[in-house]
């Protein structure tokens, strides 16, 4: 296909698996790096497909990806998420789907997985607050799972709604956005085949402080928008509101796609670390759409991407 790297590089060409299952130390009942919900078993590998993307990344450990995480639902703090998510229930899961679509209803997660073809993606991260790492996720074209629904001619948007469980999250009870999260795309947006529902990574579970059991993956945009633990998916002919486009719509845009040529205005972004570089890691110039510019530069031809940031 178009625009695919041409190469065979995976987890295993980087970092032998038995090297990084050794490292993290696995703990029952650990929320810190503990894989999968809490009910089942700790490590079980969803033999997904080898692919090529991602040639020429090295991606984060399996400690960085699992203790460094935005997810407010679990705290502010980067460690928060590690230390609280493992109280999320993910088992059973369904999401609902409804709009514009032939067969709205609840989908089953498992029902679903019998249906796609997981493969692995390697792609880069890149946060809004200039921090980025490379994670070698596991899942399947978000188009595949709209596809099921039969997305009707009317449909413009995708709206993407996170669980919301406050027996489950301690962040929630802090008004810091409204809840639940909410995060949208543009249509074509959602069916490019860069755009990915994720169910794991390295191979294994999605662990809960990254999103579990089945978050969004769009690579070429902050990281804000691959919203996590989604329990609701709405095809919609307007623009929907956004979690943190609601919040401060002149620092957080519905786009936002990465663009070292739009500041936050808060500060630059022309400069990302890598998590795991160290305190004094050494700032690498931020790529154009996070480095996807030309897979997925056309979708916004014409566009003046400072005003629609």
């Amino acid at each position: 296909m178009a625009g695919r790297y041409k190469s065979d590089l995976k987890w295993s060409d980087v970092t032998p698996k038995a090297d990084w299952i050794n490292r993290r130390q696995l703990m029952a009942g650990s929320g810190a790096l503990a894989l999968g919900s809490t009910a089942g078993p700790a490590v079980a590998s969803l033999g997904a497909q080898k692919t090529d993307w991602g040639a020429g990344l090295e991606p984060n450990t399996v400690e960085e990806i699992t203790t460094y995480n935005n997810y407010y639902e679990f705290g502010t703090d980067k460690g928060d998420p590690a230390m609280h998510a493992h109280a999320l229930t993910t088992e059973p899961w369904s999401i609902e789907i409804d709009g514009l679509v032939d067969q709205p209803g609840s989908y089953g997660l498992e029902d679903i997985l019998k249906s796609v073809t997981l493969e692995e993606r390697i792609y880069r991260l890149r946060c809004v607050e200039r921090w980025s790492m490379v994670v070698p996720w596991v899942g399947f074209e978000l188009a595949d799972l709209l596809a099921m629904a039969g997305v009707q001619p009317s449909a413009k948007y995708v709206a993407f709604e996170t669980a919301l469980r406050p027996d489950e999250m301690p962040g929630v009870s802090y008004p810091i956005i409204d809840w639940p999260y909410k995060e949208g795309l543009r249509l074509d947006e959602a069916m490019h085949p860069l755009t990915i529902m994720a169910t794991g990574l390295y191979d294994e579970p999605m662990p809960n402080q990254n999103g579990a059991p089945i978050r969004l993956v769009v690579p070429w945009k902050y990281g804000y928008k691959s919203i996590k633990s989604v329990v609701r998916i709405s095809l919609v002919e307007e623009q929907p509101p956004t979690a943190w486009n609601n919040y401060s719509a002149n620092e957080y845009g519905f786009y936002s796609n990465v663009n070292p040529d739009r500041d936050h205005p808060r500060w630059s972004q022309k400069y990302e670390r890598r998590v795991g570089g160290g305190l004094f890691a050494k700032q690498e110039p931020t790529l154009f759409m996070n480095g996807y510019a030309d897979e997925v530069g056309s979708l916004y031809a014409g566009m003046d991407l400072i005003e629609n940031h």
